[in-house]
């Protein structure tokens, strides 16, 4: 469920990024306004790390979970040794 979820919040994230980082290369390339144009560029490469590595609030109990599931999943199979 956190694969679909993840997923959501980073299209979500690039339809906020791609509109500044077209009008940046549109003004770095076209219009030669490499100050203006690198800046939004940049804005819109951060927005896109800032997503991914940022921990939020709501991202915890997924955190969690993936630990808790880890832990549980990591038991070795003693029991049907013993029982041989």
């Amino acid at each position: 469920m956190t694969g679909i979820l993840d997923t959501v919040k980073f299209a979500g994230v690039l339809v906020l990024a791609i509109p500044p980082a077209l009008a940046g290369l549109e003004l770095l390339v076209v219009r030669g306004q490499t100050l203006t144009g690198g800046a939004l560029i940049t804005l819109a490469i951060l927005l896109v790390l800032v997503q991914q590595r940022l921990t939020t609030p709501g991202d915890v109990p997924g955190l969690v979970a993936r630990r808790l599931v880890g832990t549980v999943t990591d038991e070795p199979e003693s029991e049907s040794d013993e029982r041989s």
